[in-house]
């Protein structure tokens, strides 16, 4: 875990406008990810400050990093952030102290860094944002305790996860090559299902399409085939976090799911596209909250005592809708859900330490997906199979429209914030996707 210092402080401030009070991007966020300015070039890395983008290459040239700080940014300056992700982390964090330094407002540098602004950075309104890094496996966890609990629970009100679920941080691998990046409209699938009263299949459009409220989760450092990565190491493997959105088709998922999902899970799934680093997030962990009684103590390959003691995150998360009768009558966005990453039953690093645990290798830039986050309460359920209870309650929204699933023209926006007595806020950007119509048969 990287130690608070001078980028954490609220006394820092930046003479970037709009940047102090950022709700998510403030000067002791600093989060990377890979944009392209819209007619101006190709993609290129970039750090977010308030409602401006870094451009990374621009500040090398301008001759603004040098030693270990130019080596990182050298790595994040390119059209994905694998290369930097990768690196070991005193160069990550010597970039980030230069990058906290060139936009503070008592930095040494500021005349000269002021002098080259309109180059230097660009409007976050005025470019297009890519997937942060080029992820070469992606694999969903099922660590939302609460969630995994209601999806039983629908069937058998008695029913309490399966006796490995308190053993196991359960995942399955699923298909990087649908995660697309924040504003990417999804297509509704076509899938075969079962119908209310039928009992033979039939093909066509989704009728049950969900989304999921998840932590997404960047491996940095990655691990050979056949070497497993300690638990005591695998917080290092971690390069941040971001916001996911696993959107499912709940209408086959059981049909289909004999050996996992399949089509219920594979045609989109979407990310934030900025990169929280471990670093900014450092006065945000947290102790995992302790397990119920009567609940076993994870086995020795997943059990560290710093991973316990600051292996957790305190991150609110919420999820909005907005219909496309709501946009018409200009009604704000309205909340589905509000949860928190406390409410996860494994650490990150427990999920790399037992990812790794059978020799399975992790490349940098991969990603994992928490599972969908739900509280308790129902306030907090973090999909619209639990908020509907498989569709048998009607959510009633602010236009006087109902929903059980989602519809075509159904926005859905994830977001994320960390907040702490004496450090700023800082977010994890948003994370949105429209829903479109199939496609014809």
């Amino acid at each position: 875990m990287p130690a608070l210092d001078e980028t954490h402080s609220l006394k820092r401030k930046s003479w970037v406008r709009g940047a102090d009070g950022h709700p998510d991007f403030p000067i002791q966020n600093l989060p990377l990810g890979v944009f392209s300015p819209r007619g101006k070039g190709g993609a290129r890395g970039g750090v977010a400050i308030g409602d401006r983008v870094l451009d990374i290459g621009a500040a090398l040239d301008a001759k603004l990093f040098s030693g270990d700080a130019r080596t990182a940014a050298l790595a994040a300056a390119g059209d994905a952030m694998n290369d930097f992700v990768a690196l070991d982390q005193r160069l990550r964090q010597a970039f980030r102290k230069r990058v906290s330094e060139l936009l503070a407002a008592d930095g040494k540098d500021r005349p000269k860094v002021e002098k080259r602004a309109e180059r230097l950075l660009h409007r976050a309104a005025a470019v297009t944002m890519h997937l942060p890094a080029r992820i070469g496996s992606y694999t969903d966890f099922f660590a939302g305790i609460h969630h995994a609990r209601n999806a039983l629970r629908r069937r058998d009100p008695n029913a309490d996860v399966a006796p490995n679920y308190k053993y196991v941080p359960i995942a399955y691998h699923g298909r990087h090559s649908s995660v697309v990046p924040s504003g990417t409209p999804t297509r509704r699938p076509n899938v075969q299902h079962v119908p209310a009263g039928r009992d033979m299949p039939v093909f066509g459009p989704c009728t049950m399409l969900d989304f999921e409220l998840e932590l997404g989760i960047w491996i940095g450092k990655g691990n050979e085939l056949g070497k497993p990565v300690p638990i005591g190491k695998a917080g290092g493997h971690i390069a941040g976090l971001g916001l996911f959105n696993d959107m499912s088709a709940r209408d086959t998922q059981v049909w289909e799911s004999t050996l996992g999902p399949f089509q219920a899970k594979n045609f989109a799934s979407v990310v934030s596209p900025w990169i929280v680093t471990t670093e900014a997030l450092v006065p945000f962990a947290i102790p995992q909250p302790p397990r119920p009684e009567g609940d076993p103590e994870p086995l020795p390959h997943l059990n560290d005592a710093k991973d316990q003691k600051r292996g957790a995150y305190d991150i609110t998360l919420e999820a909005l809708i907005s219909t496309a009768e709501m946009r018409a009558k200009k009604l704000p966005p309205h909340r589905l859900a509000l949860s928190s990453t406390r409410h996860l039953y494994w650490t990150p690093a427990q999920m790399v330490a037992h990812h790794t645990a059978g020799g399975c290798n992790l490349s940098p830039g991969d990603l994992f997906g928490s599972g969908t986050i739900s509280a308790p309460e129902p306030e907090g359920w973090g999909c619209l199979a639990e908020l509907s209870w498989g569709g048998e309650r009607t959510l009633q929204l602010p236009s006087g429209e109902t929903r059980t699933y989602l519809q075509d023209g159904d926005e859905i926006t994830l977001r994320g914030h960390a907040e702490r007595d004496g450090f700023a806020r800082i977010g994890l950007g948003a994370c949105v996707t429209r829903v479109m119509n199939a496609r014809p048969r």
